[in-house]
């Protein structure tokens, strides 16, 4: 066993460096098999966090993570860290070309199998994405004067049904929709010290990135909830929330944002404690009252 450096080339792409470990696996070391096994269990972790973090959690020393790095051809860490930063900055695939992919399916059952895999996949890794996130945004939320939520084209849905949901237990919550082309006038509206909440996913509007710098602008907090912790809604952010987006269908799934909308909320409830019950069931009466629900009884 050693912990040389190989003389053959640093794999370049995610999948290349998944097969050389597989392979150099059994001739590692203690030490590097440790490590490179955490690697390979979390590798949401590498774009996210520090070499530090990511050491102290697989259990070995900062050092091993760069002669491993080095073991397997590359300069250092953050050679090796790029892999992992790569599949998060691809390109978005175009509908018509994943369009053409699902027409040429031609069984139902797969295609139903395929999908429910995908989406299953997708809520398996929103705890791996969040599991630091989650508690920063929480708490920065709880504490807000005012929270302003956006979500345009495809990424509205996601972005509505936190602001529905969010209203149902607390008043100051708004949302900017920016319809007929109003979005400037209501981007005026944005407050020092509040919180813009922006939901996107690839390919990203050029609305959400005006949200963005309004809310910089007005010396609001931002909390991005996006695809990629490198998406332009979220390198100026002062919380990142993670959800994927794969998708065997022509277009991005957005179940796993949505789920991750509602983990968020159930986490805010518990934060308002009593007080959120109370507004609820005051929402929920009014809403019976008004005929807003039909009566089943």
């Amino acid at each position: 066993m050693t912990d040389n450096r190989h003389s053959h080339a640093a794999p370049q792409n995610l999948e290349s460096l998944i097969d050389r470990i597989q392979r150099d696996f059994p001739g590692m070391s203690a030490q590097f098999q440790v490590g490179a096994r955490y690697l390979m269990d979390f590798p949401g972790e590498v774009p996210i966090a520090s070499m530090r973090k990511i050491a102290a959690q697989a259990g070995v020393q900062p050092a091993t993570l760069v002669r491993l790095a080095q073991s397997l051809g590359y300069d250092g860490w953050n050679a090796l860290r790029a892999v992992f930063t790569q599949p998060l900055r691809r390109l978005p695939k175009r509908y018509a070309e994943q369009a053409r992919q699902v027409i040429r399916s031609k069984n139902p059952r797969e295609v139903l199998s395929v999908a429910v895999a995908t989406q299953a996949g997708n809520m398996r890794l929103l705890e791996e994405l969040n599991h630091d996130r989650l508690a920063p945004a929480v708490s920065l939320l709880s504490k807000a004067r005012h929270v302003h939520v956006a979500g345009f084209r495809a990424s509205f849905g996601p972005a509505f049904t936190l602001h529905y949901l969010y209203r149902l237990f607390r008043s100051s919550v708004s949302m900017l929709r920016g319809d007929a082309g109003s979005l400037e006038m209501e981007l005026r509206s944005i407050r020092k010290d509040e919180i813009v909440v922006i939901v996107g996913f690839a390919p990203y509007s050029n609305e959400s990135l005006r949200v963005v710098q309004a809310a910089r602008q007005a010396g609001a907090h931002v909390i991005a909830l996006c695809d990629s912790i490198v998406a332009p809604i979220a390198l100026d952010a002062d919380c990142v929330l993670v959800f994927p987006t794969e998708s065997p269908s022509f277009f991005p799934s957005s179940s796993a944002a949505v789920a991750l909308i509602e983990i968020l909320l159930e986490q805010l409830l518990a934060k308002a404690g009593k007080q959120a019950v109370k507004d609820i069931k005051i929402a929920e009466d009014q809403l019976h009252q008004t005929g807003a629900y039909l009566n089943t009884k």
